[in-house]
């Protein structure tokens, strides 16, 4: 992933907050075929390093696991379109402005462990279950026991992350101040996580 200057994270606290936040991504596996594996999933992620989560026993993630035990956790999100008539300020040219998309992109190179023994997927699904439904007084997953052989657990433990902020980072404040009015008044989907990531 290209990662300017200006869309760099300030620091993996940053990167590790949105992986937090998002709790969705897509988990992409090389194994030793000529394309790589890739399986959306939910997941929950620690402070810092690990990455838990649950997958179902037939998946075809578990023969490129086996053949090669690394893993890319992509994660995209808080994206806005931003229309080319936003990019023109004063007496700038509407109709010159260039259109972009601003988002927000982690990528974690993983080592990946993965758990079979009963007791490290119950607190894999106890951790989601806390991480998703704190309040909701679900069971615990021990209730569903004989349904555990249907799962298999991962553990992934992040050794190298690229972080990506691009929400105009490249642009002056003036023109960053125009876009976020812009998109604080069309209110769509992604327009308010979008406008929380704008630096000025």
């Amino acid at each position: 992933m290209l990662v300017h200057p200006w869309d760099a994270a300030t620091d993996e606290d940053e990167g590790w907050a949105f992986v937090r936040s998002q709790g969705f991504g897509q988990l992409v596996v090389p194994g030793g075929r000529d394309l790589p594996v890739v399986v959306p999933t939910q997941y929950v992620a620690g402070d810092r390093a690990d990455v838990w989560l649950h997958l179902a026993r037939p998946n075809p993630v578990w023969a490129a696991i086996d053949e090669r035990p690394v893993a890319v956790l992509a994660v995209a999100g808080d994206w806005a379109y931003i229309p080319s008539a936003w990019k023109a300020i004063g007496d700038e040219d509407p109709r010159l402005g260039i259109p972009t998309t601003y988002y927000a992109a982690v990528q974690l190179v993983c080592d990946v462990e993965v758990v079979d023994d009963d007791d490290g997927k119950l607190e894999i699904l106890r951790r989601q279950l806390a991480a998703y439904e704190p309040d909701l007084g679900a069971a615990d997953p021990a209730v569903h026991l004989r349904r555990l052989s249907g799962i298999r657990g991962l553990r992934l433990t992040a050794r190298e992350m690229t972080a990506k902020f691009k929400y105009g980072g490249n642009v002056d404040a003036a023109h960053r101040a125009a876009v976020a009015e812009r998109l604080a008044a069309r209110n769509g989907p992604g327009d308010a996580a979008a406008l929380s990531h704008l630096r000025f």
